[in-house]
């Protein structure tokens, strides 16, 4: 009789910018039996969809610590993104000092954090974009730069546009994260995978009980008949020895 329930699925969300391929590769070598459904999430909508519908997420830090678990796994490069005929694109990278006279794009789903001392560079444009998609969009019309990730740049590659690393900028992080009432063995399994376990790594799991000792055997052999504490092979220590004649 045919098996008609669903397959297991693990719901992994991703944040924009995350690349998958190597981890989802071996999470279908590992856990064949178990789906992986990757489940592409804006930023602003991550937690609320993780506290109700997905296993684990890889988001981008901070998260809320009452509510979750995170392990961070890499921080992205920061880049500026300008018009192929900007200044900056003649240079190799640019300072956070660069960016004074420039008029920012600050979308609503950004995720560079400039709330430190020295607040945000240059000037904020009066228009805040509601996404980084519709960021790049304004770049692209000249009406100022956008400062994201590396891979978010990359995500929102144009043949008109091009970016700089900004070597002093605040950085993102990538975490993976789940909830803390939500903890499972296939969460162990994807916590292992990002983080470089091998398949046979037992770290994180119950480790398998080792076999029973080999019962030892009570039947010493006895020593044989005239030998215990001899001396010299052939000779009997209690056969007292001969007297030389005189």
């Amino acid at each position: 009789m045919p098996d008609d329930r669903p397959p297991a699925t693990f719901r992994l969300l991703v944040v924009p910018g995350v690349t998958m391929d190597k981890w989802s590769r071996l999470w279908s070598e590992r856990q064949p039996k178990v789906g992986l459904e990757l489940v592409p999430v804006e930023v602003a909508q991550a937690a609320a969809l993780l506290s109700a519908e997905a296993d684990a997420g890889l988001l981008r830090l901070p998260v809320d610590q009452d509510a979750f678990h995170a392990i961070s796994l890499y921080t992205e490069t920061t880049v500026v993104v300008v018009q192929r005929e900007h200044l900056f694109a003649a240079a190799d990278e640019v300072t956070v000092a660069d960016l004074a006279d420039e008029t920012l794009l600050l979308p609503d789903d950004g995720v560079i954090d400039w709330t430190g001392p020295a607040g945000v560079p240059g000037t904020v444009a009066e228009h805040r974009p509601a996404t980084t998609a519709d960021a790049v969009e304004l770049v692209a019309a000249g009406v100022g730069v956008l400062v994201v990730p590396q891979s978010l740049a990359r995500a929102h590659h144009r043949r008109d546009l091009t970016y700089r690393v900004i070597s002093d900028a605040p950085t993102s992080s990538v975490a993976l994260v789940w909830s803390r009432d939500r903890y499972t063995d296939l969460v162990e399994e994807m916590i292992g995978i990002v983080r470089g376990r091998t398949a046979n790594s037992t770290r994180g799991r119950t480790p398998a009980e080792p076999p029973a000792p080999a019962a030892r055997s009570t039947n010493r052999p006895k020593p044989a008949t005239g030998q215990t504490g001899a001396r010299r092979s052939g000779t009997n220590p209690r056969t007292p020895p001969k007297r030389r004649g005189r």
